[in-house]
């Protein structure tokens, strides 16, 4: 048998071949990232006798263009958990970290664990996408709030206060009132230098002309409260500018956003088990498609605690004799974001509070109980994994191939 460790990097992949007995048909070597080489190291695997089993770590994206060509080409390929890797032993006090010795203690790791080994499941194409538009989604969520907070401290020197006007969600375009609305009064000297019944008019046309609700009691209140502010910036072309150039890149950010919020789920929906998902409690159009999009494949979990692993939200133990550790830190080895999303929907769950959920009902237990916040919420996104398993597994396996791909 042909043990293939590779190391992917960015550009390039370095490529050790071995077989048992310490054994080395190819030392390391590096192979760039493009189609002929990737043939050429292809040929080369195939010329080998016996059977060959390539492995990797799934770090970052640069494995999966590697994983998916050799896949394609009919090797069998394992991607592994870095984590793995490094806590693999290889009989040595020295752990020199270079391309060349972690491609050698890769394919040693192969040879060790090869009955064991997983073939590649690659994420179809969609799968791909949806999980690049999450990383998308989260990356201009943190640019929309940083543009939003930069609006709010402008707004404190022009018009304290603005942003707390209204309380409309954003439209699908992402336009919300409060911020279409300091675009026009970007000052407050824009509000008070009116009459009274000038500016209700005036708020009036605006609304009719953004297609907003109109009240004169919000625009009496409106105006009553600005009379009495206090405004550091002056009235005059500059500040104008300030304003509604962090109102376009805050209006921009958001539109991002609500688009790519959309598309997420446009694109979940194609995929099979997006009924089951979306049916669970907790779960809307913007948490659903990005739980999918993190979890992936179900399918390629062994079992309820792989996925718990995984997440991270596993909790640990530390037993040694006669000592026993009862309270001990989740393991957190695994996926931020899917954590990240996991806490949002056990926060919404607390806030709804719907009794005949069990994740809730689990929850509020523990919570009675006197548990701290983190606890009973990771013990809450831990049971809401077990039962996410469960029923899209069970639903998967109803169907048959054809209907998997559709």
């Amino acid at each position: 048998m042909n043990a293939v460790g590779i190391d992917v990097s960015k550009g390039k992949s370095t490529v050790t071949i071995r077989r048992p007995g310490d054994i080395v048909i190819m030392p390391p070597r590096d192979i760039p990232h493009t189609q002929s080489a990737i043939n050429s190291l292809i040929e080369q695997i195939r010329a080998l006798d016996g059977e060959t089993k390539v492995c990797m770590e799934h770090t970052g994206r640069y494995y999966e263009p590697v994983a998916t060509w050799l896949s394609d080409a009919g090797i069998f390929v394992s991607a592994v958990n870095p984590i793995l890797i490094k806590d693999f032993g290889d009989d040595s006090l020295r752990t020199p970290k270079t391309d060349k010795a972690d491609s050698k203690k890769i394919a040693r790791y192969t040879l060790d664990r090869w009955a064991k080994l997983k073939q590649y499941g690659s994420m179809d194409k969609t799968r791909n996408q949806l999980k690049t538009m999450n990383r998308q989604f989260g990356f201009f969520m943190a640019q929309k709030t940083a543009m939003k907070n930069n609006l709010i401290a402008l707004l404190d020197q022009t018009y304290p206060g603005a942003n707390n006007f209204f309380d409309s969600p954003a439209r699908n375009d992402g336009s919300q009132k409060w911020v279409d609305f300091v675009h026009t009064y970007w000052h407050v000297d824009c509000v008070r230098s009116k009459t009274l019944n000038t500016f209700t008019e005036h708020y009036r046309n605006w609304c009719k002309r953004k297609g907003y609700n109109f009240s004169a009691a919000k625009a009496e209140k409106i105006y009553q409260s600005s009379s009495d502010l206090i405004a550091v910036f002056p009235k005059d072309d500059s500040t104008k500018l300030l304003i509604r150039q962090a109102v376009a890149m805050l209006n921009t950010a958001s539109e991002t956003v609500e688009s790519l919020r959309l598309k997420m789920d446009e694109t979940a929906s194609s995929l099979p088990e997006y009924t089951v998902v979306m049916a669970m409690n907790g779960v809307g159009p913007t948490l659903g498609p990005q739980l999918m999009a993190e979890i992936g494949d179900v399918t390629r979990f062994t079992h309820r605690g792989a996925l718990t692993a995984f997440a991270g939200v596993d909790p640990g133990k530390n037993d040694s004799g006669q000592h026993i550790q009862k309270s001990v830190h989740t393991t957190k080895k695994g996926s931020p974001s899917l954590r990240r999303t996991l806490f949002q929907i056990m926060d919404g769950l607390i806030k709804r509070s719907p009794i005949d959920d069990p994740v809730y009902a689990f929850m509020d237990k523990k919570r009675a109980q006197g548990k701290p916040y983190y606890v009973y919420m990771t013990a809450g996104a831990n049971k809401f994994l077990r039962i996410y398993y469960g029923r899209v597994k069970e639903y998967l396996s109803t169907l048959t191939e054809s209907e998997k791909l559709k």
